[in-house]
């Protein structure tokens, strides 16, 4: 009876020792890519493995033919900035969609945020970021709608003072070696073949192959005008269905090499960001001159 008190003693304050002890600290590998999964203190440590970078993947909401979804463009960046981000760490902020996509208002489903809206939710997204820590925020632009809206507002920065650098990165899903195109280059834009193949990598569950033929992606041709002048309405002029190009031409393996040419690009531009030391020190150096535009040597 005395022996079993005694076991049983002994297994107690094991199991006590046990249950005080200190848990082993994760894997520092361990650490989520994604801002949203990350607790306080992992966020703390996450920020300091990526060295201050943090990326803003843009993409948006709009028709993309007949046959793929309306959020396609912000999948796909996703895709790629989270494969990118686990091989070269950096923190990946949540969805973020409120880009300029006036062109496609006729179309169900287009979400069109006002253009002053977009430039100050971006503005006081990257101020957030950086506040958090993020000193290097790369927006990867997954969206041809953002290509004028994008180096526009990392130009803006200079407006004001900032203690981090916003860098742009464009959409590289090209590169030498690339498997033969099916349907026109010229017209593969928007839902053609290259978006397809790269969307049926990314979220196959949400290509609709068979759907691609039962609309139009052939350029209208409606607007006449000498190369070098612009006007806003061009895209609808061109592709009134808001798809150009050849959904149905899509494979997987144009999408295995368009999608590993896109994340090779980002975790080069990662690994070129973390460092650059010279962006924000001569971003310094010009705030301090346009405050004294008379001293700077002429």
């Amino acid at each position: 009876m005395y022996k079993s008190l005694l076991l049983c003693i002994n297994v107690l304050c094991a199991s006590i020792a046990w249950a005080q002890s200190p848990s082993p600290a994760p894997a520092q590998n361990k650490l989520s890519v994604h801002w949203e999964e990350l607790t306080a203190a992992d966020f703390r440590d996450g920020i300091a493995r990526a060295q201050g970078t943090c990326l803003l993947p843009f993409g948006i909401m709009e028709k993309h033919g007949p046959h793929l979804p309306l959020g396609n463009d912000l999948l796909n960046v996703r895709y790629v900035a989270l494969n990118a981000a686990q091989q070269e760490y950096a923190i990946v902020f949540p969805e973020y969609y409120f880009g300029q996509i006036f062109e496609a208002k006729h179309e169900p489903g287009t979400v069109a945020y006002s253009r002053g809206l977009q430039l100050q939710l971006l503005q006081e997204t990257t101020d957030e970021m950086a506040r958090n820590g993020c000193k290097k925020i790369i927006i990867v632009n997954g969206h041809g709608g953002n290509n004028s809206l994008l180096p526009f507002f990392a130009q803006t920065q200079l407006e004001a003072p900032h203690d981090y650098v916003v860098y742009v990165l464009g959409i590289m899903r090209s590169a030498q070696g690339e498997p033969k195109h099916k349907s026109n280059p010229a017209t593969d834009m928007h839902a053609g073949e290259s978006e397809t193949s790269m969307s049926m990598i990314a979220r196959p569950d949400l290509v609709h192959l068979d759907r691609a033929p039962q609309e139009s992606g052939a350029d209208q041709a409606r607007l006449k005008l000498p190369d070098g002048v612009y006007t806003g309405i061009w895209w609808y002029a061109r592709f009134p269905n808001h798809y150009a190009g050849e959904g149905a031409a899509a494979s997987r393996e144009l999408g295995e090499f368009e999608a590993r040419t896109w994340i090779n690009g980002v975790v080069q531009a990662i690994r070129a960001v973390k460092t650059d030391q010279e962006s924000l020190r001569l971003q310094h150096e010009f705030y301090e001159r346009s405050n004294h535009p008379l001293e700077t040597p002429q």
